[in-house]
């Protein structure tokens, strides 16, 4: 008789995503909190250092899906050489005191992001049991907004214009010690089978011709949308209030920190009841809510309160989806979180975009993310049925 030998989870793995996950966070949002002090170190205008972020959302929507095709094929690989771009594309920052070096740092690391964050749920299919998968996203996802706290924190602490090459040392020591530790953890493929649907050369229309993975993409413009224009507008959008930049900061780095406690929490609790839909309408429910009270009763207190309400509930969403995807899509999960990533991206400039032009106009921009967020509310309701179709996570 044969004996089945269950395969176990292979947490290093998990840890070490998690790592060079936070590091691309960082490296991405080094000048996020020192704009002004930078464009005036290396002599340029706010406006090129505030691209040293953007090349990273905008590379993003171009090359997630060819970044989840690779992952697909050669998932090791591809996540390997994510891990190692970005610690080069800290690295080279270093080269010269000057804004050349910086942006070329930046646009190799804005190539290894979509290499990264869509292989999370890549990593946890290959690396745990099927029972340990949802947490595996989860703290997947946690560990990326993790990193945006450490680079708010990090530029608080580092916020004068003779700390800023600090800074930069700091954030690549962190990105090469990430790199190294993936390269060990990842020296051996993941002992788990993922389930094959069809030639990975089909992966895109695999992942693409699934119902369920073209609604949760289109969802996901939303809620990403939303966030991403709250955190880029939040300290504008309350100025007139007056609510100080520095204590929007600590708004907003707040908002972060509940994201990733509630990242790191609420998914597993909801997977393990089968309940994304109703937590999908909640948060976005809550969200429109919170945007409305912001637009009516503009403060610091209530700046406080709805803002961390808002990142508690709105950025479990992304491990959510991405569990849903994972469980769905079998070893097209790299493209199909690819599209995920894409849609969330594309989501994030075309609020923001339209956010800033009301930037003068508070209590229109938090409508117009309020109207976001509820035109959203039918499609996650809408999920109900086809999630309860899925196989449950064992």
């Amino acid at each position: 008789m044969t004996q089945v030998v269950a395969v176990r989870s292979k947490w290093s793995a998990i840890v070490a995503y998690a790592l060079v996950g936070a590091a691309t966070q960082l490296v991405w949002l080094n000048f996020a909190g020192v704009t002004t002090v930078a464009s005036e170190r290396y002599g340029v205008s706010e406006s090129a250092i505030g691209w040293l972020a953007q090349v990273f959302p905008l590379l993003y929507v171009v090359l997630s899906i060819p970044a989840g095709l690779v992952l697909d094929r050669w998932f090791r690989t591809g996540l390997l050489i994510g891990a190692i771009l970005t610690a080069v594309g800290a690295s080279v920052r270093l080269i010269g005191d000057n804004y050349s070096w910086l942006l070329v740092g930046q646009l190799l690391a804005s190539v290894a992001q979509p290499l990264v964050l869509n292989a999370v749920t890549g990593i946890t299919g290959r690396y745990l049991a099927e029972k340990d998968r949802p947490t595996g996203i989860a703290v997947g996802t946690a560990s990326v907004f993790a990193g945006m706290v450490v680079a708010f924190i990090m530029a608080a602490i580092l916020a004068d214009a003779d700390e800023l090459p600090t800074m930069l040392w700091l954030s690549a020591a962190f990105s090469v010690l990430a790199a190294l530790i993936m390269l060990v953890a990842l020296r051996k493929p993941g002992e788990h089978k993922v389930e094959r649907r069809g030639p990975v050369r089909g992966a895109l229309k695999i992942a693409w011709g699934d119902p369920l993975i073209r609604r949760v993409a289109l969802l996901a413009i939303f809620p990403f949308g939303v966030f991403v224009a709250m955190t880029t507008f939040a300290q504008a959008l309350l100025e007139p209030a007056g609510v100080s930049a520095e204590t929007a900061s600590t708004i907003l780095l707040i908002n972060v920190v509940a994201g990733v406690i509630g990242s790191a929490l609420v998914p597993v609790w909801v997977v393990r009841h089968r309940a994304e839909s109703s937590l999908l309408v909640l948060s976005l429910s809550v969200t429109a809510l919170a945007c409305c009270l912001l637009a009516v009763f503009p403060s610091a207190a209530m700046g406080f309160i709805a803002i961390t309400v808002i990142g508690f509930l709105l950025l479990p969403a992304l491990p959510i989806v991405l569990e849903l995807v994972e469980r769905r899509t079998g070893e097209a999960e790299g493209t199909g979180a690819g599209l995920i990533w894409m849609a969330g991206n594309l989501g994030g400039l075309v609020v923001a975009v339209a956010v800033g032009l009301l930037v003068d106009h508070p209590l229109v921009a938090f409508l117009v993310m309020a109207g976001v967020a509820l035109v959203a509310v039918p499609g996650a309701r809408a999920l109900r049925k086809p999630i309860a179709e899925l196989t449950p996570p064992q």
